[in-house]
């Protein structure tokens, strides 16, 4: 007879900390063992659960279960039966969950009593409640058996009680990792838990590494004596019918007025929307919008939209500036119900892209709100509107890689503290070519040897430990909607952020299990665009409708050719800097091309050097096929965007729009070769078909299967390409507006505050600084041309303290801020007397301010009762340029007078130095050193090792590029140091000019501590 087994207690990383293998590599590994079936039972939650139905199917048998923390540190294994044992395991784990905020986290014999229909409970017989909680027949003593004597003595404990109580035996090897090559990462992420270290951990620690996936052969020679037990596991196996295929997940309805139905209703509102909304209202748009209301109709959908309406119509009325992007953008249905801001029929979009009868899936919408308050207001309405059980975010489950799995080994591996921030720094940048070979270079320029066995053990440990989960967060806006109670489809538990409920799975595995979700996603242009609207009308009684911004504005485009886009929407990278002079946008659609072609698919897919060379005349705008022309003639005959693969496919194969969005999916992120070969010859069929066949077909096929896994939709640019516009726009139009509610809006984009308002300066903007007779909370400007810092500047100060200052002015004399001010610290005084804030209080300078403010904060008593640093006048000198540019950046992190590198241009090694604003007119090809402050490092995996550097000088950037064997040699340079002097050889070409530099070194004027935006 052969032997069975089933593994009915595995853990997976999801337990977070508690195990060392992803449901993945568990399931794979039973397919090896020919174990039929497998339970991941993750600590009080079923996070896993989805990843392991998908990596299952046609694999394994996947059981779902938890293992439920009780009191008195029980915990109670639970193994789901039915639907209705799902559903009660979710709920009492939703229960906990939400009771923890109140410190109750743990399962009463009463909630489980409670919740116990459909589970099976695994128990070591020791309470005879169980057997009347759950029932005789869904009570199984568990014995596990790992070579371990205290163990045994249990087990056989175990053993007399199940006998006595007359409970079947279950064997299983409580799982923690796949195999046993995974035990010392186990041990490591135990130490991470429980916060020690491997040299101190001792009995902590598994005594072994028995608890790996085993076959049946091993698992029955273990239990040789107890076959029973075995027996059980396939037995139990047989019992557990229950999969997420039954999930049991509706989507709400949308309540209508009566006599209406949701089809209907939706008609109207976009008969009534459309005419207005559509500036041509033409035959043509009235029939793209019947044809998606009749398919919208077929697919039961029309609730789905009238929501997503509803989250729009509030955020109007409530006036939240709002779009939706995405997918989205190709709808008519969607531009009518102002969902999104692009007229899809004028933009010939595919409507296909965004939904397809042969998709049989939602489609997906994102909305784009201004992060912040006004955010969060739309998100509580989605709360209000559907219950605190029928919405809820999604989660974002944050893995390990880079810096946070450096410092969580450095520390369970005993490294000190100056070891563990020197393996940060290097980590990052490992593996863009040779891993092993890049890993030891970049060890030993770091001061570590892999000839040290702590130093090869760590980097085993970080080379396992990547992606592996470590805590649960919560997703940017994914929120879903539920007809009836959320958590009975999943676990809820509170977020981390007061107000909010999250699910217990991240957005793609509530795609996959076909709960929809909608994004309500916070963007800091979008606050920032609404805040300049709002400082525009309070300080010039001007109103700016963003819809309706020209289009052509000249400024706007000049601007853009010049890269001149610090501090704009999607064009302020590097790489996007680097192309704009290139592709030199004169209209609306090239500013689409411009934020769609810096993107991983036109790059590795050799479509963006061909699309400039046409754009630039020096080459021949040809289509990969006379019958494409239509398609590519918007792009000079190189596909850019995914809509524009799919009508090719349409076009040249003859697929349908439903088929042709089955072929971007097919390439997805794990291709598949059997999908591909598949996709191939039923391309190359329907070309064969219309006499497309030779070096054309190739080509044709090559440039679909090439770039259809990185293409960006073209509806997802024009979307940020209208609020890119609408940014440089403002900056044009309204530097000081712009720049204040850019400032007010921080952190975002590529730059720090200093830069973007020393761009501003560069610009004609008059900035003034903090000053406590006079600024606000956030920054405001002061006429047209000039902006006044604002106290959320001030390090350090509560905006609580800040508004204080603010309500109780005017103020005599800083004894007088003291006194009225008690919400002010001591700390609080000194920072706005050292950063010049004091001065408008008779304090004339820095320093005479610091004198005032030790009076004003003198002891009480005779002592000091004659002292008055108002009327003593103070002995102390003005500060020197050095010191307050210390004092600004450590007060403020900006300086408002000249830039750093100004006063380094009379130091002997700064002669020969050219500045930023001088490169433009030297030769390519030229030799030149450059100085300034780094203030960004990128390093894009499709550049092949190259790191692209930006750094300031006083008259504007610099850029670097620095060569993969030169960053190898000075990884700690190039990656730690805030001012660099480099050299080498300048290249200007078509106005883009960089330096490729092939030696740095670092000088120094004053501590800044200022950071730079850095490989993300």
């Amino acid at each position: 007879m052969t032997e069975r087994y089933v593994e009915l207690h595995a853990s997976s990383a999801f337990s977070f900390l508690r195990a060392a293998s992803l449901p993945e590599e568990l399931v794979e590994r039973c397919e090896e063992l020919d174990i039929p079936a497998m339970a991941i039972l993750d600590r009080d939650n079923l996070s896993a659960a989805p990843r392991f139905f998908k990596a299952a199917a046609d694999r394994i048998r996947p059981h779902v279960g938890a293992e439920v923390t009780g009191e008195n540190n029980a915990v109670y294994p639970l193994l789901v039966k039915t639907q209705a044992g799902y559903r009660n395991l979710c709920r009492l784990i939703a229960k906990i969950k939400m009771r923890a905020e109140s410190g109750g986290g743990a399962a009463t014999l009463e909630d489980l009593a409670a919740h116990a229909a459909g589970l099976v409970c695994l128990t070591d017989a020791s309470d005879a409640r169980l057997v009347e909680i759950f029932g005789k027949e869904n009570v199984y003593a568990e014995l596990q058996r790992h070579y371990n004597r205290e163990e045994e003595r249990r087990n056989q404990a175990v053993v007399e009680r199940a006998r006595r109580f007359k409970l079947p035996l279950l064997a299983t090897n409580g799982v923690c990792y796949a195999d046993e090559d995974r035990r010392e990462l186990f041990d490591a992420l135990t130490c991470v838990r429980l916060r020690t270290t491997l040299d101190s951990a001792g009995k902590l620690l598994a005594r072994n590494s028995e608890r790996h996936l085993k076959p049946a052969a091993a698992m029955c020679r273990i239990f040789a004596d107890l076959p029973e037990a075995i027996a059980h596991t396939v037995e139990l196996s047989s019992r557990l019918e229950f999969t997420l295929a039954n999930l049991g997940y509706e989507f709400p309805e949308f309540p209508v007025p009566e006599g209406q139905t949701m089809d209907s209703y939706l008609r109207n509102l976009v008969a009534e929307m459309a005419p207005a909304r559509f500036e041509d209202y033409s035959e043509r748009v009235r029939n793209q919008i019947e044809k998606e209301l009749a398919l919208i109709e077929e697919l039961r959908l029309a609730g789905y939209f009238l929501i997503v309406w509803d989250i729009v119509r509030y955020c109007r009325e409530n006036g939240i500036l709002v779009q939706g992007r995405g997918s989205a953008a190709n709808s008519a249905v969607c531009y009518a119900l102002h969902i999104t801001a692009v007229d899809s029929v004028k933009m010939d979009l595919l409507f296909e892209r965004f939904l397809s009868k042969e998709r049989g899936e939602y489609p997906d919408i994102d909305l784009d709100l201004p992060s912040g308050d006004l955010r969060e207001q739309a998100i509580q309405y989605v709360y209000q509107r559907y219950g605190r059980l029928g919405a809820a975010m999604t989660a974002n489950v944050i893995t390990y890689r880079g810096r946070s799995a450096a410092r969580d080994l450095g520390k369970a591996l005993s490294f000190d503290e100056e070891s563990i921030a020197r393996l940060s720094r290097v980590v990052p940048h490992w593996g863009w070519q040779n891993p092993d070979e890049t890993v030891e270079r970049q060890f030993r320029k770091a001061g570590f040897s892999l000839e040290n066995p702590q130093v090869r053990k760590f980097f085993k440990l970080y080379c396992q430990i990547q992606d592996l989960p470590r805590h649960l967060g919560q997703h940017s806006g994914g929120m879903i909607v539920c007809r009836g109670q959320l958590d009975s489809i999943v676990p809820l538990q509170p977020a981390a952020m007061p107000g909010r409920v999250i699910v217990q799975w991240d957005k793609d595995d509530c795609a996959d299990m076909g709960i929809i979700k909608i994004d309500l996603l916070g963007l800091g242009m979008m606050a920032v665009l609404q805040d300049t609207q709002k400082i525009i009308h309070d300080a010039h009684g001007e109103d700016v409708d963003l819809a309706h911004l020209p289009q052509d504005c000249p400024t706007v485009y000049s601007a853009l050719r010049r890269a001149d886009t610090i501090g704009l929407f999607q064009v302020e990278s590097r790489a996007q800097m680097a192309a704009l002079p290139r592709l030199r946008p004169e209209k609306f659609y090239d500013l689409v091309v411009q934020v769609g072609i810096i993107r991983p698919g036109p790059i590795v897919g050799d479509m963006m050097h061909p699309y400039l060379r046409r754009r630039q005349g020096k080459e021949a705008p040809v289509s990969l096929h006379p019958s494409l022309d239509a398609v590519l003639k918007k792009t000079l005959g190189v596909p850019l965007f995914q809509e524009q693969l799919l009508q090719m496919a349409m076009i040249a194969s003859n697929f349908t729009g439903g088929e042709a969005e089955e072929l971007r999916r097919a390439f997805g992120f794990k291709r598949s070769e059997a999908r591909m070969s598949e996709v191939e010859v039923k391309l190359r069929k329907g070309m064969a078909e219309n006499g497309i066949v030779g070096d054309a077909q190739d080509r044709i096929v090559q440039a679909i299967t090439s770039f259809a896994l990185y293409g960006f939709p073209e509806s997802h640019a024009i979307s940020f390409a209208l609020i890119a516009y609408a940014s440089a726009w403002l900056k044009c139009h309204y530097l000081a507006a712009f720049t204040a509610a850019t400032l007010n809006n921080q952190p975002m984009g590529f730059y720090q505050p200093d830069t973007i308002i020393k761009d501003a300066q560069r610009h004609g903007l008059r900035v003034a600084p903090v000053d406590v007779t006079c600024s606000e909370w956030d920054c405001t400007v002061q006429g047209r041309s000039e902006l006044r810092l604002g106290l959320r500047y001030v390090k350090g100060l509560p905006e609580q303290a800040a508004r204080a200052v603010v309500s109780a002015r005017p103020f005599e004399s800083v004894n007088d801020l003291r006194r009225r001010v008690p919400e002010l610290t001591q700390a609080g005084m000194k920072t706005l007397a050292r950063i010049g804030a004091l001065n408008g209080l008779k304090a004339e300078h820095r320093r005479r301010a610091l004198w005032q403010v030790e009076a004003a904060l003198r002891p009480a008593g005779p002592l000091f009762a004659t002292f008055d640093g108002n009327t003593v006048e103070s002995p102390l000198k003005p500060m020197e340029i050095k010191e307050r540019l210390s004092a600004d950046y450590s007060g403020t992190g900006i300086h408002l007078g000249r830039h750093p590198l100004a006063h380094c241009r009379d130091r002997k090694e700064f002669r020969d130095i050219k500045r930023a604003i001088d490169l433009p007119g030297c030769r390519d090809g030229r030799r030149v050193k450059v100085a300034g402050a780094v203030i960004c490092r990128q390093r894009p995996g499709t550049a092949h090792g190259i790191t692209f550097f930006s750094m300031e000088d006083e008259t504007g950037i610099i850029n670097l590029v620095v060569m993969p064997d030169l960053f190898e040699r000075e990884t700690l340079l190039f990656t730690s140091e805030p001012f660099l002097i480099a050299e080498g050889v300048l290249q200007n070409q078509d106005n883009v000019v960089s330096v490729k530099v092939d030696r740095a070194e670092p000088f120094s004027f004053v501590e800044t501590g200022l950071r730079s935006h850095d490989f993300s």
